[in-house]
């Protein structure tokens, strides 16, 4: 942690109105700080300043009469990946020196003047939720197929992943991960995942990809330049090793490049469970960091047709859901697990396998 004992404000994550807002902003401060990132707390905390203010124009002004969630919609995020984006495109000098961690007599009016330089620029980001695929959390994939092959499933897997976005993790086939001391993936692979290990590590059994496929309303496609430059706005940039992982996923999907279907949440994964299961094979249906953004009904939808194919599935052909997502309470990554059927009991209900760093930089096991 960075910054001293973050603070956090209550927050209905469905809460509107001007002081959501702030609440919203002033949360990501706090969250930035006590997870590493004093430069992209040091934007927010200018940007939570300026909602005071009538500094910032058309961008703030629509910012400050926020339609929707804030909180919900990941609002502060919008506008600090648009401004990234101005320093990683080398557009702005005298908002880069924050990020060049340079010094800056008055933050809030640097930020304030870059915003109203560039209005026609980032206006648009604040029209679609962050784009946030990061390797660094298929570490979550992997412990869990290791875990859900130990007991008993068939560590053949099938994967489908809701929200994949540019398809990071749909290409973990092709990684190593060294997870507490237990190995999976290729040894000479260029994307190398080795999280600190705190608690006992996984299961050291062995798994196989036999398939991955994911949707996304908005995909990104990693062999464009342009929208590689736009998913690596949202990365924070204290965090280089980040930026490392990303490169090595854009030559992946430059090789191969992922499977990713333009559907809605609820459309695929009804899809996908109306195929008929396959004898030796674990269907996945995983998500990670994406359930927030998913419409209500969306998510009824997918609950419902995932326990229907629960109830279905057998010892031969099981079915497991796998989910990595915030807890909006103590503000950590929750790896948690579902699958069908289960002969020891318990295992449709969730269960917890461990608490994360949001990016993947630790982790703490938790499952027996």
């Amino acid at each position: 942690m960075s910054g001293g004992e973050a603070k956090y404000e209550t927050v209905d994550p469905q809460a509107k109105g001007f002081e959501a807002v702030k609440r919203a902003f002033a949360n990501q401060v706090a969250y930035c700080r006590d997870n590493g990132a004093p430069v992209t707390a040091e934007i927010c905390d200018a940007l939570l300043g300026l909602l005071d203010t009538e500094r910032g124009g058309a961008v703030m002004r629509r910012v400050r009469k926020w339609a929707g969630a804030p909180l919900a919609d990941a609002l502060p995020l919008r506008i600090a990946g648009g401004l990234h984006a101005l320093h990683l495109g080398d557009q702005d000098a005298a908002l880069s020196a924050i990020y060049l961690r340079q010094r800056v007599s008055n933050p809030q009016d640097v930020v304030a003047d870059a915003i109203e330089r560039h209005e026609a620029f980032l206006m648009p980001w604040l029209d679609g939720p962050p784009q946030t695929n990061e390797a660094g959390r298929s570490w979550a994939y992997a412990a869990a197929m290791l875990w859900l092959s130990d007991k008993g499933l068939p560590a053949q897997f099938a994967l489908n992943e809701i929200g994949s976005s540019a398809g990071i993790n749909l290409m973990m086939r092709r990684y190593f991960f060294n997870l507490g001391g237990v190995t999976a993936g290729p040894g000479g692979a260029q994307m190398r995942l080795v999280p600190e290990w705190l608690g006992s590590p996984p299961p050291d059994t062995a798994y196989d990809i036999v398939g991955a496929r994911g949707c996304d309303i908005a995909p990104v496609d990693l062999t464009d330049p342009a929208q590689a430059l736009r998913l690596k706005a949202y990365i924070w940039p204290e965090f280089t090793e980040r930026f490392a992982r990303m490169d090595a996923a854009i030559a992946a999907a430059n090789t191969m490049p992922p499977e990713i279907a333009r559907e809605s949440a609820d459309v695929f994964v009804e899809k996908v469970l109306a195929e008929p299961a396959e004898a030796g094979m674990t269907r996945v249906i995983m998500h990670s960091v994406v359930w927030q953004y998913v419409p209500e009904y969306q998510r009824e939808k997918v609950i419902e047709a995932i326990e229907a194919a629960g109830a279905k599935a057998t010892q031969d052909a099981p079915l497991a859901w796998i989910s990595l997502e915030a807890n909006r309470d103590t503000h950590r990554h929750e790896l948690s697990v579902r699958y069908w059927p289960d002969s020891e009991g318990g295992g449709e209900e969730w269960q917890r396998l461990g608490v994360a760093h949001p990016h993947g930089a630790w982790v703490e096991w938790e499952a027996a």
